[in-house]
């Protein structure tokens, strides 16, 4: 594993944690020498994961619309950013440079953008590990639910466990590095038709 795919909001969120976590994960990919991938933007969490990987030597590369260079205020100091089109180019672009992606907390399109790629786990789209870094809690309620649909039967229990999730930044890179997944065929079930 060398570069790794980083979600992130473009704001920093209601507790000070949430930036201090967002640099702490930028300091130990560059520790390791994983060349982060991400949005682009300066700002929020994505501007302090930034901010922190390059001040301790790493390599950061941005991904970002062109429409929304100036709305997000693109990273002007990065490794390499590369301007797209659309955001359907952009989270293409950034899933072909990566080989993980982990998720710190963010809004939608954070969720969006994580529950997309460990989709395409579950169908053998990829076999890049997933992983939640999962500070003050702030993933426990999409944990709750996640389990509840694997409950329901509509997540195996393998895909399930596909996802990594950690507290620590340090913790959540080593089972991202030490994870190599083999496609599990997606169950399907057929409907029961009851007689007429």
């Amino acid at each position: 594993m060398s570069r790794i795919c980083v979600y992130s909001g473009s704001s920093l969120g209601a507790s000070p944690e949430y930036a201090a976590v967002a640099a702490a994960f930028g300091i130990a990919c560059a520790r390791r020498d994983l060349t982060i991938v991400y949005g682009g933007g300066s700002v929020g969490l994505m501007g302090a994961l930034a901010d922190a990987a390059l001040a301790a030597g790493g390599q950061v590369i941005g991904v970002i619309p062109r429409a929304m260079i100036a709305e997000e205020r693109a990273h002007t100091s990065l490794t390499e950013l590369i301007p797209v089109e659309t955001m359907h180019e952009r989270k293409q672009r950034m899933a072909q440079l990566a080989d993980a992606f982990v998720a710190l907390p963010g809004g939608i399109g954070t969720l969006e953008e994580v529950i997309e790629v460990f989709t395409w786990l579950q169908l053998g789209l990829h076999l890049k590990p997933v992983g939640l870094l999962n500070a003050r809690g702030f993933y426990d309620l999409l944990l709750q639910f996640l389990a509840h649909v694997r409950d329901e039967q509509f997540l195996s229990s393998k895909h399930h466990s596909m996802l990594a999730v950690s507290t620590d930044a340090e913790a959540l890179l080593d089972r991202l590095t030490s994870t190599m997944h083999v496609h599990v065929p997606k169950p399907v079930s057929h409907a029961i038709t009851s007689a007429a």
